[in-house]
């Protein structure tokens, strides 16, 4: 016992004249550390009896808790005082100066996206919001992709420990729309319509087209007797909106497992005039929209008899379409944080 009340006077003194970081990890690897003073005290129970070992261990315990405790704070006691003073080096802020920096502006991104949510407003489309992080379930399964079909090498993402993953495409969300607009369709013959644009992820390498973080939109319709047909119909008027002109489009085919029969929806590059240039990979074409009609098995999923009831669904990519719009080169600059690049759409509203 006289031990430990001896080692910790010696540590209150030790810990008193702790100035830095560095002095404190000092004194906490001499006393808490593999060889620490308070591990040693340890091995001094071996000679003891049992009924000493109880006791004096149990003074040890108390000792190591109280030598971490007052570590700790000292810790956070030293973290204020650095910010502290570094707050006192910062220069003072005259609120009544005039701003210096120019006032902010959208990102191209959320023109594009604000433009587009307008025009399917105006189509009769919901606007909805999902969240970035989802299961494996909402990503894939219920999209007719299970666990170990070799569609997921498409689109390998970002894991949780919770086993949870970054969204890899908006069709994420679809399954969570079909349910929740599924009793008025059903009861009310009212038609699913919505799109919800978001962020998504996927772990793959970055050039001038491709990126790990971009942004989509993904737009269903589901109703009685739904075609391709339709699809291309708001698709072409969505895209004459933004472009404020008739757009060149194709329509190739595709696999998607979540949409049968499934197309790619390419424009003509508007970067290069369709001559062939780094971001459409020298094919004058660009890769837009992934889409097609809506698989059965999504529709089951979701709640929603296919043998009654057809849609299309479609995965707008809005980073594209704002390289499009703006003349934007390399995908990358749209993530770079780059005011000389970001401030040219200032006057875009």
């Amino acid at each position: 016992m006289a031990d430990t009340v001896a080692l910790k006077e010696s540590f209150s003194v030790a810990l008193n004249s702790v100035t830095n970081m560095e002095e404190l990890e000092k004194i906490r690897v001499e006393y808490l550390g593999k060889k620490g003073f308070i591990t040693e005290l340890m091995q001094e129970m071996k000679s003891l009896t049992p009924e000493e070992k109880k006791t004096f261990g149990q003074a040890v315990n108390v000792l190591k808790n109280e030598v971490n405790d007052a570590i700790t704070a000292k810790r956070e006691e030293l973290k204020q005082k650095e910010i502290e003073l570094e707050n006192s080096r910062m220069p003072l802020f005259d609120l009544s100066m005039p701003p210096v920096l120019d006032r902010g502006s959208y990102h191209p991104i959320t023109l594009v996206q604000r433009q587009c949510e307008e025009v399917f407003r105006s189509m009769g489309f919901a606007i909805e919001d999902y969240s970035e992080i989802v299961t494996d379930y909402e990503c894939f399964e219920a999209l007719n992709i299970p666990k170990n079909h070799p569609a997921r090498d498409m689109q390998d993402t970002y894991y949780l420990d919770n086993g949870q993953l970054l969204k890899s495409h908006t069709s994420a969300a679809q399954n969570a729309i079909y349910k929740k607009y599924k009793d008025a369709l059903i009861n009310e013959g009212k038609p699913i319509k919505a799109i919800f644009p978001g962020r998504c992820f996927r772990n793959e390498a970055t050039d001038a087209c491709h990126e790990n973080t971009f942004f989509q939109m993904e737009g269903v319709m589901v109703d009685k007797n739904i075609s391709i047909s339709n699809l291309i119909f708001f698709m072409k008027t969505m895209l004459s909106e933004v472009f404020q002109k008739d757009i060149k489009v194709r329509l190739r085919p595709g696999f998607f497992p979540f949409v049968e029969p499934g197309f790619e929806l390419d424009i003509s590059c508007l970067i290069c005039g369709g001559e062939g240039c780094p971001s459409c990979k020298h094919s004058g074409w660009l890769e837009l929209c992934p889409c097609g009609m809506i698989h059965p098995e999504v529709l089951k999923a979701g709640g929603i008899d296919p043998e009654e009831y057809t849609g299309f669904a479609f995965g707008l990519g809005l980073t594209r379409l704002a390289m499009m719009k703006y003349g934007v080169k390399d995908i990358r600059d749209l993530n770079s944080g780059s005011l000389k690049v970001l401030s040219q759409f200032t006057d875009d509203k």
